[in-house]
């Protein structure tokens, strides 16, 4: 593709490769899964421009063969990413004044290696250090970021082309300026394109950035920032800062360079990194941008006139894709008696069918390991069965039972229930489906995200996502001198 020379670009969703049997792609991710047996990788601190080791190294372990250290890592310490900081500040009036297609090339250039060159690099560093299928892998690493990275691109040439009306005595134009500071961005494991979105956007609409990513997604992490290097992204733009988490925290939040945090990860860690955003107001010398996506206790509504393979098929997927460990796993199941059995019966057998085990080596496999061992985010699947007749009162349970707001789907055949089910859980979720599995939402076609507790429902994947990143300067030119301080109604 040639970008050079366009205000504007087209770009369509990557197509999702299949990796059938004798296909090129295929071959390549088996070379880079072989190429990466038995190796570890060592990944330092990158901060300015440079790698720097501290004592305090770790290691990524593959979930599903703990004897696999894929990578070796170590934590920037307090010094150190205050370092970072002052690094990135020097290098933010530089970058926030390039031209925003200048910016946007770079991330369609890193979208062009993500999807030819480096694409079984990137995949096959996701299965074995984050527990992925080959497919889960592809929907991920491969097609959500190359999305990511295009379409906000695309949405950013497209903001700078929109200004206010001018008139015929002056001329009005808007700036869509980086925000003054830095940005910390912080990655969970589940995602290797959150991470790149998280981190990318930010830097996209002129921003410097502190990227944080997960101990236990390093190896991909890294491996995107890498790919954006040599997509031509200055060195001090974005920072890699492998860290202690609570150090991070307070590390950043206590600086008064402090404008953004962009994070993806539990309740408990975003409350507190809010709660320190709050108690060091008076430091800062703007109002920080806070965004943040949750997880979700996502639910499976189906109504008696749902079509049954549809309910498990599914489910099975939205609860099992992944070992769960997606933010928009179905977790609750509400089923109407009527169906239940049939339900029941088809769940279980197909259930028995999943076949677990390491994806790497069987591509045949379905549901590999959890990521670890701290914390149950994983296959767990709820049913509550009601009786049929009850199932306006069901609504209501759903929309008040849980505290988070992610996503959601009903599966029904009437219309009128669906328009209902629509009406009545308009806050439930921040993506809703209709006869469709609550999980894979896709860029620029379901732009993500989840109000109450999931988060503050910034969309990312949608159009508007890059304005939580700019800070807008309106400016007026006037063409004609002003002869007089009076108004014509004082004459």
């Amino acid at each position: 593709r040639r970008w050079q020379h366009r205000s504007a670009v087209e770009v369509t969703n990557e197509p999702i490769l299949e990796f059938k049997p004798g296909s090129p792609e295929r071959a390549a991710l088996q070379k880079a899964l072989a190429d990466l047996k038995g190796k570890t990788e060592a990944i330092p601190c990158v901060i300015g421009g440079e790698e720097v080791w501290t004592p305090t190294v770790r290691y990524q372990l593959s979930p599903f063969n703990h004897a696999h250290r894929v990578a070796k890592y170590c934590y920037a310490d307090k010094e150190l990413i205050n370092k970072a900081i002052n690094a990135a500040l020097a290098a933010r009036k530089e970058w926030d004044l390039k031209p925003v297609q200048d910016r946007a090339q770079i991330f369609l250039k890193a979208a062009d290696m993500l999807s030819g060159p480096r694409r079984a690099e990137v995949l096959a560093k996701t299965m074995i250090g984050q527990g992925k299928t080959v497919i889960q892998a592809e929907i991920d690493a491969a097609a959500e970021l190359i999305d990511f990275f295009r379409f906000n691109a695309k949405y950013a040439l497209e903001l700078e082309k929109s200004q206010p009306i001018s008139v015929d005595v002056s001329t009005n134009s808007m700036v869509y300026r980086g925000l003054e500071g830095f940005v910390a961005a912080v990655s969970p494991f589940n995602f290797t394109a959150i991470g790149g979105n998280l981190a990318g956007a930010p830097a996209l609409m002129g921003n410097v950035v502190l990227w944080k990513p997960s101990d236990t997604a390093l190896l991909a992490s890294y491996a995107v920032y890498k790919i954006l290097l040599e997509a031509g992204l200055p060195p001090n733009v974005v920072q890699f800062v492998p860290a202690d988490g609570p150090v991070f925290g307070d590390t950043v939040t206590s600086s008064e360079h402090f404008c953004g945090l962009n994070f993806t990860g539990s309740v408990p860690t975003f409350k507190r990194l809010w709660k320190q955003v709050s108690e060091n107001l008076d430091r800062y010398r703007n109002f920080p941008r806070l965004a943040g996506e949750c997880g979700g206790k996502n639910f499976h509504l189906a109504h008696s006139s749902a079509d049954v393979a549809s309910v498990v098929n599914g489910t099975l997927r939205s609860a099992f894709e992944y070992g769960g460990q997606k933010c928009s796993a179905c977790s609750r199941l509400y089923a109407p008696d009527s169906l239940w059995p049939q339900i029941k019966e088809k769940l279980l057998e197909e259930h028995g069918k999943i076949k677990v085990g390491d994806p790497a080596q069987d591509f045949g496999t379905f549901f590999s390991a959890v990521i670890d061992d701290k914390e149950i985010f994983g296959p767990v699947l709820t049913v509550y069965v009601y009786p049929e007749q009850r199932y306006k009162e069901v609504l209501e349970l759903i929309d008040t039972t849980t505290p988070y707001g992610l996503t959601g789907a009903v599966f029904a055949q009437e219309k009128r229930i669906i328009e209902e089910a629509r009406k009545l859980l308009r806050n439930a979720a921040g993506n809703f489906y209709i006869n469709d599995k609550s999980t894979g939402a896709v860029v620029a076609q379901q732009p993500f995200g989840g109000s109450r507790i999931s988060g503050t429902n910034d969309k990312p994947g949608g159009p508007h996502y890059i304005l939580r990143w700019t800070s807008p300067q309106a400016i007026k030119e006037t063409h004609v001198p002003l002869r007089d301080w009076r108004y014509a109604y004082m004459q």
